[in-house]
């Protein structure tokens, strides 16, 4: 009887420690996400919230671009001077067969270079976006109040054009991204 006890006690101890390993694991993941979530925005140059058809996040000195969705319509950005965003127009013209979306426009893309440091949940309206985990180029338009749920993007850049020329489009467009003349 007593090592029916002991062999209960001890199975009872091991169910505890797998519980705490258990436990330790979920939090260190936690502490991880919620690190990413508060560089979400915090890399930028400026931000403007007054005028909701401009892009909230802006970018002095980048490299103009065109983005040009077939060849009916036209939308000006910047790009800003990130890893990716140097991958890109090492690739210019760049393109990409994009669909419309809730929030976005978004093609699957060829795995571009990016800094770890670079990555984070969310996004702001008008920022167009490298989403290392599929991969992505995605122009994101609208909802970046809701937008922490959606992670592992890399900012490379943003709309100058006002947003509603892009929120206007409908379907989808062979794209094509080039340098600014």
């Amino acid at each position: 009887m007593h090592i029916r006890k002991r062999n209960i006690l001890f199975a009872l101890l091991g169910v505890v420690l797998i519980l705490f390993v258990v436990m330790a694991l979920f939090l260190n993941h936690q502490r991880r996400a919620n690190s990413i979530q508060q560089r979400q925005v915090s890399n930028s140059t400026a931000l403007q919230h007054r005028d909701a058809d401009k892009s909230t996040r802006t970018i002095r000195n980048g490299t103009k671009i065109k983005i040009h969705f077939g060849k009916q319509h036209t939308i000006n950005g910047v790009l800003n001077n990130s890893k990716t965003a140097k991958a890109l127009i090492a690739r210019m013209p760049y393109k990409v067969h994009m669909n419309k979306y809730d929030t976005d426009f978004c093609g699957t893309t060829a795995h571009l270079p990016y800094n770890k440091s670079e990555v984070h949940h969310g996004w702001l309206n008008g920022d167009i976006d490298y989403a290392t985990d599929a991969p992505y180029f995605t122009i994101l338009y609208k909802g970046e109040k809701t937008s922490k749920q959606y992670g592992y993007q890399v900012n490379i850049g943003v709309i100058t054009s006002p947003l509603s020329e892009v929120r206007n489009l409908t379907g989808d467009y062979d794209v094509t991204v080039e340098l600014a003349k």
